[in-house]
């Protein structure tokens, strides 16, 4: 059958511009799949511990069960939608936002009263009479790998104006969860199982008289619109030094956008330093560079010897408005299962894999470099790694000493381009000579030898 061009065109252009729509909508459905940590979440935990005349009290935990990301100051936030009409009449370890009105009621005036209420965590140092366990840490919760001790956080709550029983009891809904900013999305609550809890002495088990629970994942698309870290490369055997591609996190524009970025030798630099804890705004203010990242991670293959090869690894903070404490980094290197000896950071293989043990998590080590600090002399962290050479694998050829991804506090870094690395200096693939260029050589060959003649 004979199909001319024209009938050609008119069917694959609407077909093209449905599978380039498809591709996109399924770039962004899947931003929520971290594939270095394929069952990360944070649960939610609603445990109904006994019933009162009008409602119940509750114990609210939740747990973060994602390997390396964390819940940073200013803390998490947490909302949800009443079912029916209920109240709060108190709580412990935690706090509403807002009250709301409570003007029906005489007397005994609830803690909240609103039909959404939004709970933030207490700060250190609340008094103990207003704490529960695993409360009043400012709302910061730690990842799952890096610190479990300290990877929930609980409250308790009286409900009133609700269910006494299990069937009139109902679950609230729409939850959300902030922390600090966008970027969880959970799901309906769901009842399960009653939880049960065994006294310290462990020769007691009890259990609540009802159990539901809410899963949340996170997305760094939802999180926000643009990167929040950048990766940059050099090597010993080459002088080339290839920096964070440009404009990864944004562009300078002052002239449009004042302030999107602050010059360190601004004589203005104190002062707008210090304008940040005024402001509720999570915006960075960045230090002026060509990426415009708060972070940047540098990757430096160091040195090589005969069994072994040496890797510097600095992570600098551009953001004058965060201090990050807890910080963690992922990096992913197939060369992560001969890891001999890690300096002045403290790590943990993850293997999401399985049997494959090609990614790392790294951080600081307790009160000596835990704070990476903002924008400045000290604003940076460095370690050195070694590893064990594996003859059937190593090389420093087609860049296979850099690493195939890197994430700063759970945020995924952009790489420089493959075809950007330092190079072996005797690479036969990698020519500084393209086809335009012999072209040109062949062309002016050619008419010198024509005007020889």
């Amino acid at each position: 059958m004979e199909l001319k061009f024209g009938s050609l065109l008119r069917f694959t252009t609407p077909t093209i511009l449905l599978l380039f729509l498809l591709s996109c909508y399924t770039f962004t459905s899947t931003e929520a799949y971290d594939a270095l940590d394929p069952n990360g979440n944070i649960t939610i935990k609603w445990d109904v511990i006994t019933w009162t005349p009008d409602g119940y009290v509750a114990v609210v935990t939740m747990f973060n069960f994602q390997q390396y990301r964390h819940i940073q100051a200013p803390g998490w936030t947490l909302g949800w939608t009443w079912a029916k009409k209920e109240v709060i009449w108190s709580m412990m370890g935690a706090q509403t936002t807002e009250q709301g009105d409570c003007s029906r009621f005489k007397g005994n005036i609830p803690h909240c009263c609103k039909k959404d209420p939004t709970v933030v965590d207490l700060l250190p140092g609340t008094p103990y009479n207003q704490q529960i366990a695993n409360c009043c840490k400012g709302g910061v919760i730690n990842s799952w790998a890096q610190d479990p001790t300290n990877a929930a956080s609980s409250f308790q709550v009286s409900v009133g104006a609700a269910g006494t029983t299990n069937k009139t009891v109902r679950v609230p809904k729409n939850f959300t969860l902030r922390a600090p900013g966008p970027g969880y999305t959970c799901g309906p609550a769901k009842i399960v199982k009653p939880t049960k809890f065994v006294t310290q002495d462990g020769r007691r088990v009890t259990q609540a008289m009802m159990t539901w629970n809410i899963t949340c994942t996170y997305s760094q698309f939802l999180a926000q619109k643009t990167p929040t870290c950048c990766v940059s490369l050099s090597s010993f055997y080459n002088d080339t030094i290839v920096p964070c591609p440009t404009c990864t996190c944004g562009c300078q524009n002052n002239i449009t956008q004042p302030g999107s970025c602050v010059n360190p030798d601004s004589p203005y630099l104190a002062s707008v330093v210090s304008e940040r804890g005024k402001s509720n705004s999570f915006a960075p203010l960045v230090q002026c560079t060509t990426h415009m990242c708060p972070i940047r991670v540098h990757w430096h293959v160091k040195l090589n010897y005969k069994d072994y090869w040496r890797v510097k690894v600095t992570i600098t903070n551009f953001n004058y408005r965060m201090n990050y404490t807890q910080w963690n980094l992922v990096v992913q290197h197939p060369n992560f299962d001969n890891l001999t000896e890690l300096f002045s950071f403290n790590y943990k293989p993850l293997n999401p894999y399985q049997n494959i043990n090609d990614t790392a998590m790294l951080w600081g080590v307790k009160f000596y470099n835990d704070l990476l600090m903002q924008a400045g002399p000290l604003g940076n962290v460095q370690s050195e790694l070694l590893f064990r050479k594996d003859k059937n694998t190593f090389t420093f050829d087609k860049g296979w000493g850099f690493p195939r991804r890197i994430y700063f506090n759970g945020d995924n870094c952009v790489m420089p381009p493959p075809d950007a690395y330092p190079y072996l200096p005797n690479s036969s693939l990698r020519q500084n000579v393209s086809l335009l260029m012999l072209l040109i050589t062949l062309l002016t060959s050619l008419a010198i030898n024509f005007a020889c003649v």
